[in-house]
């Protein structure tokens, strides 16, 4: 009789601790550690929800709880005009330099501009990886799409397709060359990059059909 996890690798207890070492060294981990603003953040939401209980309201009374209310605001407005928003962080900053697999921090325009100087010279490879990253990038510009850091280019090509659902087939396409050229080594096209950059064109033009919340 065949048994289906004979095969099965089943780490011991030090080759399984490497591996959640190595695992847990990935910057990933570093960077979505909450900011100094946000732990102020919670406790402070820990303090109003416990100074408003019943016990502790009854003990300060309704004239300090709204003293204290009012500080608490405006030292919450005054952080946020000086500081920003909670989670402006550098794992925010990050997560939009981090493009495909690339830290890569050049805008759409300037991606789309080195596409087509390379499609200029005939390097349809090197377009075609730039000119996909323009398309994620412009996304990423007009808050049309919100991808996880490390995010493929099928995993953009689906939210675009949720926000353009007549441009689903030919984001597929597009994210399909993508990866042919960057990952498979298959060598693109004159066709497959023009009907990478029709895309692109089509979908800066466009006025989204929804926009995730």
């Amino acid at each position: 009789m065949i048994r289906p996890f004979d095969d099965l690798f089943v780490p011991d207890g030090d080759e399984a601790r490497r591996w959640a070492e190595d695992e847990l060294s990935n910057p990933r981990y570093a960077d979505a550690k909450p900011t100094w603003f946000d732990l102020i953040a919670r406790d402070i939401g820990r303090f109003l929800a416990d100074l408003f209980t019943s016990d502790n309201g009854a003990n300060v009374g309704p004239a300090a709880l709204i003293v204290v209310c009012v500080i608490i605001v405006a030292a919450l407005i005054t952080a946020l005009i000086v500081w920003g928003r909670p989670r402006s962080s550098r794992a925010v900053r990050r997560a939009r330099t981090d493009l495909l697999g690339v830290d890569d921090d050049r805008d759409a325009a300037q991606l789309r501009s080195d596409a087509e100087r390379s499609a200029r010279d005939g390097d349809w490879d090197a377009a075609t990886v730039l000119r996909y990253r323009a398309i994620a990038r412009s996304l990423l510009e007009r808050d049309l799409i919100d991808p996880a850091p490390g995010a493929t280019a099928q995993a953009i090509a689906r939210e675009a397709s949720g926000v353009f659902a007549d441009e689903a087939a030919a984001m597929r396409r597009a994210a399909v060359s993508f990866d042919d050229v960057r990952y498979l080594r298959h060598p693109a096209t004159e066709e497959s990059y023009r009907d990478l950059s029709a895309t692109d064109d089509r979908l800066r033009a466009r006025r989204p059909e929804a926009v995730p919340a």
